[in-house]
């Protein structure tokens, strides 16, 4: 921050505001908010991973051969419930506004977590985590809205990554929970899942302390207004008739965002498909290294996803940092290089398990890290009149396109004769189609205003 937008004499160094002294109480308020509600998404999705075979064990007693079949069953039911919650919330944030939605959305999975605590048999199960999906989709887009709405255009970038840490932080958490409730037995998943009760906690922290922008709420009364206006037979400015449209239409009417949105969701679905065909293999590759040098395959694959998801955190920060002082671009540039470049030195470089461990700690940094200037530069390319429905169609289109593609990442495994030479393909080409994309997706925003 300069010495003028401070309004700080240079000499008097030691009077300088810290960063946070600058921010007022409200828009820290809803940081803390929505961290707090995406970091029990990061508990709850990975709450699956984690208990999944269990919780199939526990509620169907026929055909455990098909366990894998059952479990990916419940991963996809959660990502499709998922996608379809937060393409309907992104519309209904545009329209109700960010901080009820949020609210709408934590108290839904809060609820229906808690509820497949209590699934009775696997059916009930499969229909509650598509549920619970809805819900946990739905947080995003409200939330990324609300903080690029309140903070200001110097920092946006670190608390959007900060924002983002929570689903990491989550995941360790959901890890540590999962350590001391298994020697609970065959039913310790459903005391995991219950924990997931807790975030209707944060609902009446958000309505107590948390206000929907400015910028938005300026959108809502000119809508009422060309509402009443026309009803009463009056005559409607082009503003006007143009705030009655459906966010939707506000957004992809236009070519230009169009265009926009249709690059951001080919990075986006790049992203997705290197997560999901890379992270899926980094532990099972490790605990065939493990193997071979006559240890515990299995603590060392449950050691590499841990170490994985651990490094996200550092990573999710360090982008957010870099974007406010760098840029965005570059900052992206950056992750992509990283990710493309750690995949074959992890599947073709590494000897032993323990260079496995580091490796995939960088993998994570850079493969997980890189999903953090999505809140950040998504809702700096579009109006407020559809910004939660625009960033939350792109960020959730991509989780059913990038699912649909990785769902063939078994196949190709065979064919290829292995996992390093899948993946490595797999990984290196998502990279590279978003380090060409990157330069076209729209103009740099470091520092600016969000658009109106």
């Amino acid at each position: 921050m300069s010495d003028l937008e401070s309004g700080v004499q240079p000499l008097n160094t030691r009077a300088r505001p810290g960063p946070l002294r600058t921010i007022d109480k409200s828009s820290r308020r809803a940081l803390l908010a929505s961290w707090l509600g995406w970091t029990f998404d990061g508990f709850e999705t990975y709450a699956l991973v984690l208990a999944g075979p269990v919780a199939v064990r526990s509620v169907e007693t026929g055909g455990l051969e098909q366990l894998s079949a059952y479990v990916g069953a419940l991963v996809a039911a959660t990502l499709l419930g998922w996608a379809l919650g937060g393409i309907v919330a992104g519309f209904a944030a545009d329209y109700l506004g960010r901080r009820r939605t949020l609210m709408i959305s934590i108290l839904w999975y809060a609820l229906f977590t808690g509820l497949t605590a209590v699934a009775g048999d696997y059916w009930w199960l499969l229909a509650l985590r598509f549920i619970t999906g809805m819900g946990l989709g739905a947080e995003w887009g409200s939330a990324t809205a609300l903080i690029g709405e309140l903070w200001p255009d110097r920092s946006r970038g670190r608390a959007a990554a900060v924002l983002q840490s929570g689903f990491g932080i989550g995941a360790m958490v959901a890890a540590l929970a999962w350590f001391l409730l298994q020697p609970v037995g065959s039913e310790a998943w459903r005391y995991l899942f219950l924990i997931g009760v807790l975030p209707a906690l944060v609902v009446l922290y958000v309505r107590r302390a948390v206000q929907d922008p400015q910028m938005w709420t300026e959108i809502r009364d000119r809508r009422r207004q060309a509402k009443a206006a026309a009803a009463g037979g009056g005559q409607l400015s082009a503003q006007d008739r143009a705030s009655l449209r459906s966010p939707f239409t506000a957004v992809f009417s236009q070519p230009h965002l169009r265009q926009r949105a249709l690059r951001l969701l080919l990075i986006t679905v790049v992203s997705v498909i290197g997560l999901y065909s890379v992270s899926a293999w980094i532990p099972q590759f490790t605990g065939q290294l493990a193997t071979r040098a006559g240890q515990s395959g299995e603590t060392w694959a449950a050691n590499a996803g841990l170490v994985f998801n651990a490094a996200s955190v550092p990573g999710y920060l360090l982008l957010g940092y870099l974007a406010d002082k760098w840029g965005r671009k570059p900052t992206m540039l950056l992750y992509y290089a990283g990710s493309a470049l750690i995949i074959p030195i992890f599947f073709f470089a590494i000897p032993t398990p323990g260079i496995a461990l580091v490796a995939a700690g960088i993998a994570g940094f850079f493969v997980l890290g890189q999903f953090a200037w999505m809140p950040i530069y998504m809702p700096e390319l579009f109006p407020t009149t559809g910004r939660a429905t625009a960033i939350s169609t792109v960020f959730n289109s991509a989780r059913i396109a990038g699912s649909l593609v990785t769902l063939a990442t078994g196949l190709l495994i065979s064919l290829l004769g292995g996992i390093s030479t899948a993946a490595t393909i797999i990984g290196l080409a998502s990279y590279v189609i978003a380090l060409c994309v990157i330069w076209f997706v729209g103009p740099e925003t470091k520092g600016q205003p969000l658009p109106r």
